[in-house]
């Protein structure tokens, strides 16, 4: 079950990175009358962040994950700070230019992760400014409200080159996390398929339940697990644990 399987440049090539990689291809290979703009969203735990760090590094993205707190200057003082360039004492404007300058002149794409953050503080027309100013190729990165959130700003959502769903892990993606979490574990395709059916979809879940995998085969010398010898061991399903009474 677990041949061929292992991953490159240390990231498992899961579906979610796949759609990840095609979506910000599309934008950067688009037609010029065609907008520049894509988002990825879905639940957390679905391996979106992990898929775009390694797309940024496959696609030579500039890459930022937006903070919470974050204003319109800190996040176009990240975004230059990713670039190598000191804004110095310039002011919102002038870094918004330096912003989109660099973009225009390199030819590299922006990934903004986290993109609900920037919602929330209202820092989306920034983002829309950066890409008119820059016309360049544009992934955002957000949770499975953010083209809903983003209606709110008519002239952004109009932008969206394509909308992409991240998907459930699957059976699949699932056998190619083994070699990164459990290394030179063999685990039975009726074991990986329970670890599927309880993650709730998430990638997360598999890679933790993996772990747990791994150090319990570990400990016992085993190299081979499935469902059976696994037994009524717990496995993690993101619920916190019941209170025993007595």
């Amino acid at each position: 079950m677990n041949e061929n399987t292992v991953p490159v440049n240390g990231v498992a090539e899961t579906a979610n990175l796949g759609l990840c990689d095609v979506a910000l291809e599309r934008a950067i290979d688009r037609t010029g009358s065609l907008p520049g703009m894509v988002c990825m969203f879905g639940p957390s735990g679905f391996g979106k962040s992990v898929a775009a760090t390694h797309v940024a590094c496959r696609r030579r993205a500039y890459y930022i994950q937006a903070k919470s707190v974050w204003s319109r200057r800190h996040t176009l003082a990240a975004i230059l700070h990713e670039m190598g360039v000191q804004p110095g004492k310039a002011t919102i404007p002038q870094m918004l230019d330096m912003v989109a300058q660099e973009l225009a002149l390199s030819g590299r794409p922006l990934i903004v992760d986290e993109m609900d953050h920037l919602v929330e503080k209202n820092v989306v027309e920034l983002i829309r400014d950066i890409y008119e100013s820059s016309q360049a190729a544009i992934l955002l990165i957000g949770e499975e409200q953010l083209p809903h959130k983003l209606k709110k700003w008519e002239r952004f959502h109009g932008r969206i080159l394509n909308w992409v769903p991240a998907q459930p892990v699957s059976l699949e993606d699932a056998a190619k996390l083994v070699p990164m979490y459990a290394p030179g574990i063999e685990v039975a395709e009726d074991l990986l398929a329970h670890l599927v059916e309880i993650s709730g979809g998430s990638v997360r879940r598999v890679a933790v339940n993996l772990e747990l995998i791994a150090t319990v085969a570990g400990t016992a010398g085993a190299g081979y697990i499935d469902r059976k010898s696994w037994g009524r061991r717990e496995l993690y399903t993101g619920e916190a644990p019941k209170r025993r009474l007595g």
